[in-house]
């Protein structure tokens, strides 16, 4: 593994880490009230695209990163839209 493989493994994992408490405290708390259903539809659009975009070029790290990203960010949007 190259060094540009490892700092994109990392960023990846730093990234998709950093849903974790959002999902985790709107799922705790069912309170969605500080959670943007614009920004996270557009986060999620975004999300799924950048993951279309590492399927084709076959990035190991853009596909695993925005996978689990994706997955995250659409519980955070779909809590959003179930805990109004």
């Amino acid at each position: 593994m190259n060094a540009a493989e490892v700092i994109g493994y990392v960023a990846a994992v730093l990234t998709t880490v950093a849903f974790v408490p959002q999902a985790w405290q709107t799922w705790r708390t069912r309170d969605a009230a500080g959670v943007s259903l614009g920004k996270y539809a557009l986060f999620c659009t975004g999300v799924a695209l950048w993951l279309v975009y590492g399927l084709l070029l076959g990035a190991w790290p853009i596909i695993l990163a925005n996978a689990v990203t994706l997955v995250l960010a659409l519980a955070i949007l779909v809590m959003k839209l179930r805990f109004r």
